[in-house]
């Protein structure tokens, strides 16, 4: 891994230390496209650290220079940009962009921030360290959970929809919408990352206190997800059909829930601050069903869960509590919804004469430098797994060459997806082109 290196420690700090939060406006800017490259940069040194267990100097960094609340702002702000401006530039009538690049840059950074949040969540300190922003931080995963089980168990769109897409425009929708599953799936691992702060926080942190119990409620709607059986997962950014030798196997997304679950139902501190409600009860214990003896041997430690639930099916639901409550809410998507109210329109408008209406020679110059800092041999270093074929889903070794998106296990699979796959490539080279 050493040779893959993308940052070296100096070099790290510097862009740590010039993380900064953008007004909503600014998006997709020059200077807003300089971190959205420094922000890329630290994500993807920070998963090659992580892979190679050369420690975690991104993590310390942002620890250190007190950037995780700037990360949540800014992963707020691109996710108000995303449901406020975005549909309206979409509306505008002179809005016919030559290339749709630079505006799916402002997509995925949200993408890009909460994959780097996942990375650096796993260490407690760096919970700690977004002080009062982890209410912001629960309050968005509950947003993005809400969002998931809605879509769950949606195969996406068939090959007559997906026909649709004949613009770039109608191209770039339909990609946000995939990656908005696979961003709300990174927040369940984030939301998991900080139920594991509770015995270390409970006492000493309000702010934590209050995200543990919301966690609590996001987590209610979620079981859904934990029904046996299922006969299709979410893996490698696509639905696929699970054999029926495995449809019992316990799925990463499953073990995140039950994880969170464990940490908060099994922690004393935790259980003191909640109020069992006839409600609370009974989301609760329909989790019964699902602690069968195929999850109890993958996952041992939840036999405890099993024993607190039958406890609980015996006790006495707790009335609502009448006491007067102070409690602290999340902050930042209020405030930046009040500071932008009746200005979307105005924004959409901006961006489209001032950031998204670029020259050609400038799209050239970014087309430059997104391809230095997106290195294919980095990219395929960090992936979580061989990539798939787009047509059959086995393991593939041979990448389109005019796209470089997608991955084929042999040449007669490229050629029954390319009715399929023609379209979007189209679209994907275009950026090519620019370079």
């Amino acid at each position: 891994m050493g040779d893959l290196e993308l940052l070296l420690p100096g070099e790290a700090d510097v862009l740590v230390r010039g993380l900064r939060s953008f007004q909503i406006r600014e998006m997709g800017s020059g200077g807003w496209n300089q971190q959205h490259e420094n922000l890329e940069k630290l994500n993807m040194q920070a998963i090659l650290d992580a892979t190679a267990s050369q420690g975690e100097p991104i993590q310390e960094l942002l620890v250190t220079h007190g950037k995780i609340p700037t990360l949540v702002e800014e992963l707020i702000a691109v996710e108000m940009w995303k449901q406020k401006v975005f549909p309206v530039l979409c509306k505008l009538e002179d809005f016919k962009p030559q290339n749709t690049f630079p505006i799916y840059m402002v997509i995925h950074h949200e993408a890009s921030i909460i994959n780097l949040l996942e990375t650096v969540f796993f260490h407690k300190e760096v919970c700690e360290s977004a002080e009062d922003t982890v209410l912001d931080l629960v309050d968005y995963c509950h947003r993005k959970l809400t969002l998931l089980v809605a879509h769950c168990g949606h195969d996406g769109p068939s090959e007559e929809e997906e026909s649709q897409y004949s613009t770039p425009m109608q191209e770039l929708q339909k990609q946000a919408e995939l990656m908005e599953f696979e961003i709300a799936l990174k927040a369940l691992s984030v939301l998991r990352y900080i139920t594991d702060c509770v015995d270390r926080q409970w006492s000493v942190s309000q702010p934590t206190q209050l995200a543990h119990s919301k966690s609590m409620r996001c987590l209610y709607p979620v079981c859904w997800f934990l029904s046996p059986g299922k006969l299709q997962q979410f893996e490698s950014g696509r639905w696929q059909t699970v054999p029926p030798s495995e449809q019992q196997k316990l799925s990463k997304l499953d073990g995140q829930v039950w994880i969170a679950l464990y940490n908060l139902l099994l922690s004393p501190e935790a259980r003191a601050h909640y109020c069992l409600t006839s409600f609370a009860k009974g989301q609760l214990l329909k989790l019964q069903a699902f602690l069968t003896d195929t999850l109890l041997d993958q996952m041992p430690n939840l036999a405890d869960l099993q024993g607190f639930l039958a406890h609980l099916a015996l006790a006495e639901a707790q009335p609502p509590k009448k006491d007067l409550v102070l409690e602290q809410i999340p902050e930042i998507w209020e405030r930046l919804e009040q500071e932008n109210k009746g200005k979307w329109q105005a924004i959409a408008k901006h961006q489209l004469q001032h950031i998204f209406s670029t020259s050609e020679q400038d799209l050239r110059l970014q087309a430059q430098r997104w391809a230095e800092t997106y290195r294919l041999d980095v990219l395929e270093a960090v992936a979580p797994e061989r990539p798939r074929c787009a047509y059959c889903s086995a393991e593939a070794s041979k990448r389109c060459s005019r796209c470089q998106n997608e991955w084929y296990c042999c040449r007669e699979c490229q050629v029954k997806h390319w009715e399929k796959h023609g379209k979007s490539c189209v679209v994907a080279a275009q950026g090519d082109r620019a370079k």
